[in-house]
């Protein structure tokens, strides 16, 4: 016995069902409006800015560039006083602190001496009771006419340029030096000559 069993033939295959998903235009369209600029936006603002920062700084620096950095620096030239006001004998010392310079004044006239170690730039002190000059840096020692005798200082002080003004005043030039060891103390702008009243 033979059972015969019937299956329906057919020749259509029906596709599982899927489920429609959210619109992706009208989610593109809500991200849109739920920010204030997009990714694009976002990158070409901050492009800009970065490009106007740089030649902000540009413009900056070119400006800068048109006031050169000057260091206004007071004259080396002044007035020391009247010869009256220095004794024979004596170095004085009312300038050094200012000017940095010593005015010496000996029985032939005025010599002025830079008030400058010749090693590495510091202020020597005038000792007046061993008659002598000394930096405090590294001990060098100088007679009292500026020559070196003791410690690193490789010369003499510096002397500078001493005149007489037109008003009857010291001047003095710290802009022109003379060198003992190149013979500059021997030129007449180095000493002034003048005999004591």
């Amino acid at each position: 016995m033979s059972a015969e069993v019937s299956v329906p033939l057919s020749t259509e295959v029906k596709a599982p069902e899927i489920q429609k998903g959210p619109d992706l235009k009208k989610k593109v369209k809500l991200d849109e409006e739920a920010t204030l600029y997009s990714r694009r936006d976002f990158f070409v603002k901050t492009g800009w800015f970065l490009f106007g920062l740089i030649m902000g700084s540009w413009v900056l620096g070119l400006v800068r560039y048109m006031f050169p950095r000057v260091l206004f620096e007071p004259s080396n030239v002044f007035k020391a006083g009247f010869p009256s006001e220095y004794p024979v004998g004596e170095i004085s010392t009312r300038w050094a602190s200012q000017q940095r310079v010593w005015i010496a004044r000996t029985s032939e006239g005025f010599y002025a001496i830079l008030a400058k170690c010749t090693h590495l730039g510091c202020t020597p002190i005038w000792l007046a009771t061993e008659n002598k000059f000394k930096c405090p840096c590294h001990g060098s020692g100088f007679h009292r006419d500026g020559v070196n005798y003791e410690g690193p200082a490789p010369r003499a002080l510096d002397r500078v340029k001493i005149s007489l003004a037109q008003d009857g005043q010291i001047l003095i030039d710290k802009g022109v030096l003379f060198q003992f060891e190149k013979g500059g103390w021997d030129k007449p702008e180095a000493f002034l000559k003048m005999a004591p009243k």
